[in-house]
């Protein structure tokens, strides 16, 4: 029997993807490998984001060329979408898919009759997850041209999930025993603008939990992958103070804190200053959150003023964790053809500052969170899981046997450097 091994690189779509497939293929007979070095077949499930994403793929490859020279190996997903030509020489390579023919292997590669899918909601589903929290897409592709971002060039428009569909699929999810979903897109403020009556996210959210929120608040969880500044404005406030299911955990595509930075990045439809306003109104409805962010530094013209105002402005913000990355040249975006561009070294060393400043903030929550007389945590394994303002916790004795699949109650003990540790309540 053929066996088959998928890895993926980058986001919680790309895992989505992934899963969806690797179902498929098990209910087609096909068996999955132990590992790819077992593998006949092996799928590599790309990212193009950055610079480093690309070359975490062509290691990927020869690595696993390396292991199992007899497999053939499929490259799919936003690399694939863009640099065919190289990938195809990679060592061992069989096929290229790009992603906007991804869900052929849905179909085990039989592409033939079937027309570029970027502006159709590929049919890609779930009902298990590999993972102790499943993913949920309601959302692909993105309409919005940021000028130093490659997404809309490999995933195409946005395009949305009918919601009969996303509740259909938290459904399936629910009976299986998952009881913490993250609902996600690569651009959630574009949800439902393409719908015969438009609708956008937080429609949505409000259709969920009229569907759920009943019957599992307080038993069953949703987090939100990640949220664009300018979606926070008063229905927002109105959805998070109305549900029951939502976690008070929020991660924001941020990008930087310099509102002449935002501007060249083409996000001018949003100012820094609007973040810390709604944010304070938030506290209102959830005196405690966790807050993330991605933060792009040493953007082209980046000066050290306008570095200095994003971190001022990371300062300012309640962050329990962010995602800092230096900016790296992608081909095709209006960015890689900018004036201005910093040198490797100053960017990388703008990183660092950013990722300190933001690690002692890290810090600062861990020891709020730890003055609480209880944390709600979903466990990944016999020790470590995630409490509902997303921070991890490591059991003082970790479970023995079968790991729960439900919201466990937990005391926090102290904080252990990136972790809470805590114990049974």
């Amino acid at each position: 029997m053929k066996k088959f091994w998928l890895t993926t690189l980058g986001c919680k779509i790309n895992q989505y993807e992934s899963e969806s497939i690797r179902q498929r293929w098990l209910g087609l007979g096909y068996e999955q490998a132990e590992s790819d070095a077992e593998a006949h077949e092996v799928v590599i499930n790309s990212c193009a984001v950055t610079a480093s994403a690309l070359r975490d793929l062509r290691r990927t490859v020869r690595a696993l060329n390396r292991r199992n020279p007899s497999a053939e190996i499929i490259i799919t997903g936003c690399a694939a979408q863009v640099f065919a030509e190289d990938l195809a020489d990679l060592p061992g390579v069989t096929e290229v898919i790009p992603q906007e023919r991804k869900a052929d292997l849905l179909r085990l590669g039989d592409s033939s009759g079937h027309e570029s899918e970027k502006t159709v909601f590929q049919p890609f589903e779930i009902k298990d997850y590999q993972r102790a929290r499943a993913v949920v897409k309601v959302q692909d592709g993105c309409s919005h041209r940021c000028t130093y971002c490659i997404v809309p060039i490999t995933r195409g428009p946005s395009v949305s999930r009918n919601p009969e569909d996303v509740l259909s699929e938290i459904r399936r999810l629910l009976a299986a025993g998952f009881r913490e979903m993250v609902v996600s897109g690569i651009n959630l403020s574009h949800y439902g603008r393409e719908f015969p009556t438009p609708m956008d996210f937080w429609d949505l959210m409000e259709q969920i939990e009229n569907e759920f929120g009943r019957e599992w608040g307080g038993r069953f969880r949703l987090r939100i992958s990640s949220l664009e500044p300018g979606q926070l404005d008063e229905r927002a406030l109105e959805i998070f103070s109305g549900s029951s299911l939502i976690c008070p955990q929020l991660h924001l595509s941020l990008q930087s804190g310099d509102n002449q930075v935002l501007k060249r990045m083409g996000r001018g439809h949003y100012k820094a200053e609007d973040v810390i306003v709604f944010l304070d109104k938030l506290q209102q409805v959830w005196p405690v959150f966790g807050l993330g962010a991605d933060i792009l530094t040493g953007f082209p013209g980046e000066t050290e003023e306008e570095f200095k105002n994003t971190l001022e402005f990371c300062s300012m913000l309640p962050l329990s964790y962010a995602h800092v990355f230096p900016y790296s040249i992608r081909p095709g975006t209006a960015a890689a053809e900018m004036k201005g561009q910093l040198d490797g070294a100053l960017k990388k060393e703008r990183g660092r500052i950013l990722r300190e400043a933001i690690e002692l903030k890290k810090t600062a929550f861990l020891k709020k969170l730890c003055q609480r007389e209880s944390l709600k945590v979903l466990f990944q394994d016999e020790s470590k899981g995630i409490c509902e303002f997303y921070s991890t916790c490591e059991l003082e004795h970790p479970f023995e046997g079968t790991v729960p699949r439900e919201l466990v109650d937990v005391v926090p003990v102290k904080v252990l450097e990136d972790r809470l540790l805590v114990k049974l309540l």
